[in-house]
């Protein structure tokens, strides 16, 4: 079977909460209960991070404009992200996974890959460690997940979406081959929505439509991801659960208020955006040699620009310097900025032997 080829078979499970940071707003404000609610800035500005299932119904989704948001929802709450919380529950959540394995690779906050192949608990059935695992979190945070069961990443995560919220579903080996063939081109997880529309143009709908196409013909029309997506329609993924993923960049942004029109006040918020980024630097025990500043203007056009350097760049001081550098030799005369970001990459790898510290 061509989901068995070249690899072991392995229990992975993958875990997502489901609407995270709306549902422990909910959780936490009754008054919230059975409302549509977005997390993250405001009826005029800023981005949708978290969308409850209620808002959700009205076509709400993360990333999405606030002020579009609340065209589709006039009665939509909005409330301001309280990160410290969130990430206090997710260590809840972190230390359930812990208890049933060490092969924990957290992909954000609020959800993670466990390797359950030979688990701490000695349980022979993966589908029943993620149903323990979900009433854990369910009973001691108060909050529900989702999860997928199968034998590889990729399998995993597909199968996460496919009973949320609140439930779960196994992709078995010797089903994974007939539910790819059935699964819709939009459904495949890494094949974004320009790609699916690309592919619906070709006549590609489904999994079996995929299957047809060559190797070398998927590269031909896709460049190098022709070859994932060559391996993921035979459920071929490889990559093993890394309870030690290095982190690629660290960084932070700010949406405003009002729309900056004056380079001082540009350059006093990417003073204080320097200093988040230099104190998570810190807190990471990290540094890099690339450095990007992000420009979003008042019509959404966004632009970024890098500069990397021969040495890393860690403290504020210097952050702070290179950011303004970059931001002054644009041409932002006339021009209303909403958002400003900074990012540092190109990371040092820490030295063998510490502790190396996960961020869930």
């Amino acid at each position: 079977m061509d989901a068995e080829r070249g690899q072991d078979i392995r229990k992975i499970i993958h875990v997502d909460m489901d609407a995270f940071y709306a549902s422990v707003e909910q959780r936490d404000n009754p008054a919230y209960r059975g409302k549509p609610l977005a997390v993250g800035g405001s009826r005029e500005r800023g981005v949708v991070a978290a969308a409850s299932y209620e808002a959700r119904q009205f076509g709400v989704r993360s990333a999405m404009p606030s002020a579009l948001a609340y065209r589709k929802c006039p009665h939509l709450i909005f409330v301001k992200p309280r990160f410290d919380v969130y990430k206090a529950v997710s260590e809840q959540i972190r230390a359930v996974f812990f208890e049933y394995t060490d092969l924990v690779e957290p992909l954000s906050l609020d959800e993670a890959y466990l390797d359950v192949t030979n688990n701490k608990k000695g349980l022979p059935s993966a589908t029943l460690i993620a149903r323990e695992i979900r009433q854990r979190i369910l009973s001691e945070t108060r909050l529900t997940a989702s999860a997928g069961i199968s034998i590889n990443k990729f399998l995993a995560k597909t199968a996460s979406d496919i009973n949320k919220p609140n439930g779960q579903f196994l992709i078995p080996p010797e089903k994974a081959m007939d539910f790819l063939a059935e699964l819709p081109i939009s459904k495949f997880y890494g094949i974004g929505k320009v790609t699916a529309e690309k592919m619906h143009g070709l006549g590609i709908l489904k999994g079996t439509d995929l299957r047809e196409q060559s190797e070398a013909e998927l590269i031909r029309l896709f460049g190098k991801a022709g070859r994932y997506y060559y391996q993921i329609v035979r459920g071929i993924d490889q990559r093993p659960v890394n309870p030690n993923r290095i982190r690629k960049s660290i960084g932070a942004e700010n949406t405003f208020s009002h729309n900056l029109t004056e380079e001082a006040e540009m350059l006093e918020e990417l003073s204080d955006i320097a200093a988040q980024v230099a104190g998570r630097l810190q807190r990471a025990d990290r540094q890099g040699r690339t450095l990007t500043i992000k420009i979003k203007f008042a019509d959404f056009v966004q632009i970024t620009r890098s500069r990397t350097f021969g040495h890393p760049v860690s403290s504020q001081r210097t952050i702070e310097m290179l950011a303004h550098e970059i931001l002054l030799q644009e041409k932002l005369e006339g021009k209303e900025v909403r958002l400003l970001g900074i990012t540092i990459s190109n990371l040092d790898v820490p030295e063998v032997g510490g502790q190396l510290t996960i961020q869930f």
